[in-house]
């Protein structure tokens, strides 16, 4: 069986587990942050945490850069750097930026986390770099590329900005959980999930692959449950959080 069946089955895997992760997190709220709770088994510094479940993103995709047969154009150049962009940053940046915390994390969840790191990265890094085929320079100038980096871009600056807000409240020395409030937090309890799916649905548009469109749906499957599950514990630890405030869409939902 040659890499290229297995990495398709991976692949129609990959979808199938997406959905079935949708659905469970709508019961199950992954146990870490305000979340946490006993009966998940050991837990580990959460910086410690991050470090781990984000890294195989940096390295094992840089290693499919590196080792792929694909030709290098400026279009490939400008996929490597804008994974890395996010991946760096929150492998190795966050982890530094979230300063001390009591709330620990189980060392499940890590497990999951890199694991989903792992086979995340191998999928769209192995397709861009290697059985794509390569991406011509003129790709550039297509409109999926376009609006795909316009989206991408968009979302980085929603989520870096939000997760900005929510680290400044801690550097600020508020303590436990608090509202937040600036930028989109007027109108959702989570825009920085909201700009981590706008980022990953502009990759799937820009790379126009498979694997993006794996990426974008997972994204969706992990945070839009998440969502709902941070907007009802607000509406219930804080009475007088903004009743016009909606869970990830401003005036939807």
């Amino acid at each position: 069986m040659t890499e290229q069946v297995i990495f398709n089955y991976l692949l129609v895997a990959w979808f199938l587990l997406a959905g079935t992760v949708f659905i469970l997190l709508f019961f199950i709220s992954a146990p870490y942050g305000r979340h946490l709770r006993k009966g998940w088994g050991l837990n580990i510094n959460p910086k410690t945490g991050w470090v781990v479940m984000e890294a195989p993103a940096v390295l094992v995709f840089a290693a499919c850069f590196i080792f792929g047969s694909a030709p290098y154009s400026f279009a490939v150049l400008a996929f490597f750097f804008m994974w890395q962009a996010h991946y760096v940053h929150r492998a190795f940046v966050y982890p530094l930026e979230i300063g001390r915390s009591s709330r620990r994390m189980p060392l499940l969840i890590v497990g999951f986390g890199f694991t989903f790191s792992v086979i995340n990265a191998y999928l769209n890094g192995r397709y861009l770099f290697t059985f794509s085929g390569g991406y011509a320079s003129d790709w550039l100038g297509d409109p999926r590329f376009v609006v795909g980096v316009i989206l991408f871009g968009l979302g980085y600056i929603i989520n870096r900005r939000s997760d900005g807000i929510l680290l400044n409240m801690r550097k600020n020395g508020i303590s436990g959980y608090s509202i937040p409030e600036g930028g989109l937090y007027r109108w959702v309890s989570c825009p920085n999930y909201l700009g981590e799916v706008i980022i990953w649905t502009g990759w799937a548009v820009a790379t126009w692959s498979l694997p993006g469109l794996a990426f974008a749906l997972w994204t969706i499957a992990n945070l839009v449950p998440r969502a709902r599950a941070h907007h009802a514990w607000y509406r219930k630890n804080m009475p007088d959080y903004p009743p016009e405030r909606k869970a990830l869409l401003p005036r939807l939902w």
